[in-house]
């Protein structure tokens, strides 16, 4: 196949593109590349890429391509809330549009990363992909619209697939620091305190950032009765953690720490368990082989050999938002989050 993968760059695009490509497919990216400047370690593939914003995605732009792996977005709860009508704008708008160029375009298949988020606060029961949808933030509500959106233009020539990710976690050369495991393990590594913000109680799905790349690979190859039109949670059942059970994880590996809870922490409304089943069961390509801990060993063992500092991910070099803000204030990127310069957008 002939894949699109649009944020070819981000956090999962970056780990996705030598998957894609060792599973035999040809690929082209299309990214804005807003985190141009936030390389962290490891160099990106090179592939034939479109820079070009979401928004402005053109037909002749979606010529000979097969599937669209749909990654492109404002990415995390933080972003997503800095502007609720950008969010709606890039994440929701935008994707919808995408999704309905390419069925006109003869893609045949559109992998859309949707998210858990989508369930919001549901509590601590096991939600399978037919539960009832509870966004409570802009990024949830913006994956959900697209969802019920998308899911009116599957046909017979076009098979869309929601792939509902749990929360990341896992080494890229563009990493985010700003969720959770990553993050915890940062603040160990810098200074011996697995600080969390929140009072540690709500419940999260997690799974490796390579593990989320195999769903696409598997959702590439796998049968079109198997996908289409159909939401997949993805990860592995077993991986449902409370935040503070995350935090002990990490306290196990990186010596010499301690859990420290925020003094002004709060619950996190966002508080949910996934059922991941459906996918083993429909997508038997898919074996995800992380675990949390195993993760955490690697985000360790690659902040030692970076000499990460405390200032840099919790600063504007690798802080999705701060990063964004500094942008903006040195006038390379416009309120609209688009390029002002046309060396940054070429």
């Amino acid at each position: 196949m002939r894949v699109l993968i649009t944020g070819h760059t981000g956090y999962i695009g970056a780990r996705l593109v030598p998957m894609v490509l060792k599973a035999g497919h040809d690929v082209v990216g299309l990214d804005t590349d807003l985190f141009a400047d936030c390389t962290f370690d490891g160099r990106l593939a090179d592939v034939p890429h479109i820079r070009k914003d979401v928004r402005d995605v053109a037909r002749e732009d979606l010529s000979g391509i097969d599937a669209i792996i749909h990654l492109a977005a404002l990415s995390n709860d933080p972003l997503g809330d800095y502007n609720p009508g950008l969010t709606e704008e890039i994440n929701e708008h935008a994707s919808i549009r995408l999704a309905r160029l390419a069925r006109d375009a003869g893609v045949s298949r559109f992998l859309f990363a949707s998210s858990c988020s989508n369930y919001g606060a549901a509590g601590s029961e096991f939600l399978k992909e037919d539960a009832p949808l509870n966004p409570i933030t802009a990024y949830g509500r913006s994956k959900v619209a697209v969802e019920k959106a998308v899911a009116e233009l599957a046909s017979d020539g076009f098979t869309p697939v929601y792939m509902r990710a749990s929360t990341a976690y896992g080494m890229s050369p563009r990493i985010r620091f700003d969720l959770v495991i990553n993050n915890l393990t940062a603040w160990a590594a810098t200074t011996g305190r697995v600080f969390i913000k929140s009072d540690g109680t709500p419940w999260r799905p997690v799974v490796h950032v390579s593990d989320i790349c195999r769903a696409y690979v598997a959702g590439l190859a796998a049968p079109k009765e198997a996908i289409h039109n159909q939401a997949f949670n993805i990860g592995l059942t077993t991986e449902n953690y409370q935040v503070r059970d995350l935090a002990r994880i990490v306290a196990d590996v990186v010596p010499n720490c301690e859990v420290e809870i925020a003094a002004d922490a709060a619950p996190d409304a966002r508080c949910y368990r996934v059922d991941c089943n459906r996918i083993a069961k429909e997508l038997p390509g898919y074996r995800p082989q992380w675990t949390a801990e195993r993760g955490v060993v690697e985000l360790y063992e690659a902040y030692k050999r970076v000499g990460l500092k405390l200032e840099d991910f919790e600063g504007q070099r690798f802080m999705r938002i701060a990063h964004v803000k500094h942008l903006i204030e040195n006038g390379r990127l416009d309120t609209s989050l688009r390029w002002t310069d046309q060396a940054d957008a070429a």
